[in-house]
């Protein structure tokens, strides 16, 4: 029995200790990849990604995980089309901690924007600005997000301060820089030129300064564009011509430097200068971007178009075709990119369900081997407790028994005969008793003993351990009728089991001892005696024999 105790016991330990130490290690292996995300954002993902989700059970680890991963895509600029369960974490940390509030809601914005709801987006990013009490260092990257999705909304006047707030909270240089231009974009939004080529300037100096050519390149193509819609045709030009004069006439920017070109001609009602500048661009565009030549495409056949139509008078049904065709192609390749994302993010979501189905069942293994060793355990417990309690039960017969065989002795060699005393009803008792069905029972070297030592017991009572018929008998001979005298007033009230009871204590015998005559538990007994103080109105403090005594005698 001990040996199946222990086995079902280690069985149980094992099996917390696996799932305690699975527990364990996930905890520190998201704590890592949290230490890491900031400075070694590739080790911290594929910390994450060797973690499998199905093993996440509380609620606390499996936020973190949720919004550590949706994080990390976020600032790889990654799909965020499997990082659904965003929300999730947002909702568990808002109000609790509102680093990881802000931090998780920025990422549940820019899932949203993955998956088409941009609106949807800026609202949540909208929200979050709001909050009191932000630091800017905090708030930086959401505010961040919020401008450069405003912008791609063409935002104008709604983005301005925004993006002015980013310029002041910008620490960086280059991020600043980019602050700036999107404050730039901003304002060319508003229809408010003037502030835009102020800042362009501003950029276009700096980057000279500081020798960043290619960023110089890049705000005089801008600063062209800005003065061709400002209506200052000749000085957008003469800005082109510098570009060109200070690089290669075959720049990355060539066509749409030609294009911007052909826009000016084209408000200076110059349309064969127009026509000729667009040829030029089409024939770079062709080079430079070859197949990628959608979002060049969406600006050229307008342009097109408009030139058409100054030329001819005429609206061409090809030339709008074609707009509509170029819309309609990258529309397709953005939405069949978006349901690559959602195909492959499915297919993870089907591996993390089958996964987690496994661990579920490995789970409700567990459980069950657990419940079924605490139910054995319980089982186990009752059956050592029930064995244990016989144990007690035959050793206090033991004694009992063996009490009454040595007064029996003792009777013996005193040669008592008078058959009137409480010696003599024991010495019939002892007589009466079957020891040899009891040793039969249960022969232990005990009870061999016992029975070597009363051998001369031979009566046999069919049964009973004794002839209660002679024992009440023998009651009324030695108490005056005690027995008959019970039964007169009592008879109806008790039981039989009730009636041996009470003439054993007449007889003055201890509990253990009626335990061993009547063969009933201690705890029986006990029960009986109790019975029988109610049933006959004994009060608490008073003994039965004495009561019975007082009340049988008037």
């Amino acid at each position: 029995m001990r040996n199946i105790l222990f086995i079902i016991l280690a069985i149980a330990a094992i099996a917390a200790s696996s799932c305690s130490r699975s527990s364990s290690r996930n905890i520190k292996a998201i704590d890592d990849a949290e230490a890491l995300m900031e400075n070694n954002l590739d080790s911290a993902m594929s910390i994450l990604d060797a973690i499998e989700p199905a093993d996440l059970t509380a609620d606390s680890t499996r936020a973190k995980y949720i919004y550590l991963k949706a994080w990390g895509h976020m600032r790889q600029n990654r799909s965020m089309i499997s990082d659904s369960l965003i929300s999730r974490a947002h909702n568990y940390y808002k109000g609790k901690d509102i680093t990881r509030e802000i931090q998780s809601g920025t990422a549940l914005a820019w899932y949203k924007f993955w998956v088409g709801d941009t609106s949807g987006a800026i609202s949540m990013l909208d929200s979050l600005a709001a909050v009191a009490d932000i630091p800017d260092s905090l708030l930086t990257q959401t505010l961040r997000i919020r401008v450069l999705l405003g912008a791609s909304e063409y935002q104008g006047k709604q983005l301005i301060p925004l993006a002015k707030k980013l310029v002041a909270m910008e620490i960086d240089t280059l991020r600043k820089m980019e602050a700036q231009y999107m404050l730039v974009s901003a304002y060319e939004y508003a229809e408010e030129p003037d502030s835009a080529l102020t800042i362009i300037d501003r950029l276009i100096d700096y980057a000279r300064a500081n020798r960043w050519g290619e960023k110089q390149f890049y705000f005089e193509t801008e600063r062209a564009q800005i003065l061709g819609e400002m209506g200052r045709s000749a000085e957008s030009d003469a800005t082109i011509d510098m570009i060109f004069a200070k690089s290669s006439p075959d720049n990355g920017a060539a066509d749409y430097l030609h294009m911007q070109y052909a826009m000016n001609a084209l408000n200076r009602g110059d349309i064969r200068k127009a026509s000729s500048e667009l040829a030029i661009a089409d024939s770079f565009a062709a080079r430079l971007r070859e197949i990628d030549d959608t979002y060049y495409r969406s600006y050229s056949n307008l342009m097109h178009t408009m030139i058409d139509f100054k030329q001819t008078g005429k609206m061409k049904l090809s030339h709008v075709n074609a707009i509509n065709n170029r819309q309609h192609e990258r529309y397709n390749r953005i939405k069949a990119s978006q349901w690559e994302s959602e195909r492959g993010a499915l297919e993870q979501q089907n591996r993390a369900m089958a996964l987690k189905a496994e661990s579920d069942h490995k789970t409700m293994a567990i459980l069950v081997i657990s419940l079924t060793c605490l139910l054995l355990l319980a089982a186990a417990g009752m059956a050592i407790r029930q064995r244990r309690r016989r144990e007690l039960e035959n050793e206090e017969r033991a004694e009992a028994l063996q009490k009454m065989v040595d007064e029996l002795k003792q009777a013996s060699a005193a040669k008592q005969t008078d058959d009137k005393t409480p010696a003599a009803l024991r010495r019939a008792m002892i007589k009466q008793l079957g020891i040899i069905k009891m040793v039969a029972e249960t022969p232990t070297e005990q009870n061999r003993e016992m029975l070597r030592k009363i051998s001369s017991i031979e009566k046999d009572t069919g049964g009973e351990l004794v002839d209660w018929d002679n024992l009440f008998e023998l009651i009324n001979n030695l108490y005056a009728g005690f027995h008959s005298r019970l039964l007169a007033r009592y008879g109806d009230l008790l039981t039989l089991k009730e009636q041996q009871i009470i003439v054993l204590m007449m007889a003055d015998f201890s509990t253990k001892e009626m335990s061993v005559i009547t063969t009933q538990t201690t705890a029986t007994i006990y029960v009986r005696k109790s019975s029988i103080r109610k049933k006959l109105g004994v009060p608490e403090k008073q003994d039965i024999v004495a009561f019975l005594r007082q009340s049988l005698t008037t």
